[in-house]
């Protein structure tokens, strides 16, 4: 177990003078959650922002949760996948809503209640199915629905999200880490789903954490990690945390803006 813990004494940063290598330029955006309004209008900024600031190799991050809770799932990954196809340098993380999807859309049961527990009705209404048909489906039928109302395309897109993304001293995950345990150790299931262990811990972190999934009315800053949730789903404020060298700057969709 000692071979596993995380060694206070490597290169971790505090925050004040955490860094990406020169040259780059990231930004990563927050929980969609249904929200393709919100997403295009960010990715507005995101470009106008990046245009004004001179030539890097700028790259996006999504955080995860794209689905379930707002009205446009599926415009969402639309969205992401053209994104992905047309600049490249685009990568996604795969979020506790994405892996419940995934098992949905495999026509599993069990998921399928979860999935509609957890705000997944939205993104299925967001497909080619009417709220009578949803309506008039029981749990099982619907379970056997999903796999042919899903497109392919979109499974397989979800499917290659990743589980973390290190960048200089930053490590950008869609919930948090199991404090303690190497980044290279750590397991999806904690890197999608875990929260009070994360957010309650002090010490540092091997890297600087970048994580979504907790909602917060702004942005957190801690010595060891920065959550950049804003719940837009229900607030209209989708928020990305901009990295360039030392630097780190934030853009959102608040209407006050």
């Amino acid at each position: 177990m000692l071979s596993r813990l995380f060694k206070k004494k490597s290169a971790a940063q505090p925050l004040d003078i955490a860094r990406v290598p020169e040259g780059r330029r990231i930004y990563a955006i927050g929980d969609i959650h249904g929200r393709n309004d919100l997403l295009l209008k960010l990715i507005e900024k995101i470009d106008a922002d990046d245009q004004q600031r001179g030539k890097a190799a700028t790259e996006i991050i999504f955080l995860g949760d794209l689905i379930d809770r707002g009205p446009d799932s599926a415009g969402v990954i639309e969205t992401a996948m053209k994104l992905k196809q047309e600049r490249g340098h685009v990568r996604f993380l795969m979020g506790n809503h994405e892996e419940v999807y995934l098992a949905a859309a495999a026509g599993s049961e069990k998921a399928t209640r979860f999935f509609n527990r957890i705000g997944g009705k939205e993104t299925i209404l967001s497909y080619e199915i009417s709220i009578r048909e949803y309506m008039d489906l029981d749990n099982n039928a619907l379970a056997e629905r999903l796999p042919d109302l899903i497109p392919s395309h979109h499974i397989e897109f979800v499917k290659n999200f990743e589980n973390q993304i290190v960048i200089g001293d930053y490590a950008f995950v869609h919930a948090g880490i199991r404090p303690g345990i190497a980044l290279e150790e750590q397991k999806p299931k904690d890197l999608r789903w875990i929260r009070e262990e994360f957010l309650s811990a002090k010490d540092p972190h091997e890297k600087v954490i970048v994580y979504g999934h907790t909602i917060n009315d702004d942005v957190i800053e801690k010595g060891n990690r920065i959550g950049i949730d804003t719940g837009a789903y229900y607030t209209e404020k989708l928020t990305a945390l901009a990295l360039e060298g030392e630097q780190r700057w934030y853009l959102d969709t608040a209407l006050s803006q």
